[in-house]
């Protein structure tokens, strides 16, 4: 059965025409974007429409296998090659030969593996555990990643030179709030698929102010969160309570604009706890970091007057990677009044800085704020 990737935004439509380009040339390709878009979707159409559709298609989440266990599941093992191996195991690259290597959640792959992954991607070969002879295999890698793989460059958790030899083409999906016009699209493909697995229950198509209710909802989790509720609108009723109950109002497009709270704090007439779920340090981390982050590159930028390759200089940051902030932070030419994030009390402070890093591009005196920068926002904080 052919996977179809819905929609007519024109992200979805160059994503269509791209893999009609590339299917064919066997180039190894990562496919970015948020959890829930669709990234297996976009793989699995270059898979169909390539010269090796039939062949083995084998996916690898590579979040999910124990570091313990990575080498061994990717590369295969020898018989006796460790205590338990009471018999030979081709591992995930044999098996792909002649077809796909899916490496889902790439970014989270360890450092220790994604040396002898760049080897293999290199040779095209790899040496099992307890093996002495080398396997020669050809297999067409994708992989798949919802992280910055350029941020994870930086942070010294993924290697420059496998990212280069993964990346020969990128597919980015954009998350489903940036393309609100293939809501409706999703909503018939999917009202089709239910209703011939949910036999012996009569599914009507949902009215325009469901559709309308469900397009300005910004749905953090993407075409997943929208295939669930949809499941339960067909089930339980497009009663306007079971909507309202389905999907968090908070989260319409009436207050996309509005900064997002750290945490899932209730409201004044709420008596709940918080979600819990929301008092993860390391998620709260992530959201103060890229408010920050937003706050001063927008900043650089409107002081170099959008000149993006002199503000990535006075950022200490590649081109391609103020590209991707910019895009992944939906940083703006002229900022809404919505898109303030961050007051920073002291941005006299910082503004005196960026200013004399300005002024020392121009004078050929190269110079960056990288280091002077995070100990001012600190203490402004």
């Amino acid at each position: 059965m052919e996977i179809e990737l819905i929609g007519i935004s024109q992200n979805i439509m160059q994503i269509k025409k791209l893999i009609n380009q590339v299917a064919e040339t066997d180039l190894n390709i990562v496919v970015s974007g948020e959890t829930g878009v669709g990234k297996e979707v976009v793989v699995r159409g270059l898979y169909q429409k390539s010269k090796r559709v039939g062949k083995p298609f084998i996916k690898v989440n590579c979040a999910a296998l124990p570091d313990t266990l990575v080498e061994s599941e990717m590369f295969g093992y020898a018989k006796g090659a460790f205590t338990g191996a009471q018999q030979k195991m081709r591992g995930k690259f044999e098996q792909a030969d002649g077809g796909v290597l899916f490496l889902d959640e790439i970014g989270d792959m360890p450092l220790a593996l994604q040396s002898k992954l760049l080897h293999a991607l290199q040779d095209g070969d790899f040496t099992p555990l307890g093996c002495e002879k080398s396997v020669v295999t050809d297999a067409w890698v994708i992989a798949a990643t919802n992280h910055n793989l350029e941020d994870n460059i930086e942070n010294g958790k993924f290697r420059a030179d496998l990212y280069h030899r993964l990346n020969t083409m990128e597919i980015y999906i954009e998350p489903l709030r940036k393309r609100p016009e293939d809501i409706s699209p999703l909503i018939n493909h999917y009202h089709e698929i239910y209703a011939s697995q949910f036999k012996g229950k009569q599914l009507r198509a949902l009215s325009k102010s469901t559709v309308d209710k469900l397009t300005a909802y910004r749905w953090p989790g993407n075409v997943r969160e929208l295939q669930n509720v949809l499941k339960r609108i067909f089930i339980l009723g497009e009663k306007e309570e079971t909507i309202d109950r389905l999907i968090n109002t908070k989260n319409t497009q009436t207050l996309r604009d509005r900064p997002q709270n750290l945490i899932d704090w209730p409201s004044d007439e709420d008596e709940k706890e918080p979600q819990l779920s929301s008092l993860s340090l390391k998620g709260i981390k992530t959201k103060v970091m890229a408010r920050i982050e937003k706050e001063v590159i927008s900043y650089v930028l409107m002081k170099s007057n959008w000149n993006k390759s002199l503000a990535s200089r006075i950022l200490n940051i590649s081109y391609k990677s103020i590209l991707n902030k910019i895009r992944d932070l939906n940083i703006k030419t002229h900022p809404e009044s919505g898109d303030k994030i961050i007051k920073f009390p002291h941005k006299h402070r910082i503004d005196s800085i960026v200013t004399e890093s300005l002024n020392k591009f121009k004078n050929n005196d190269p110079h960056t704020i990288s280091g002077r920068l995070p100990e001012t926002l600190t203490s402004d904080l």
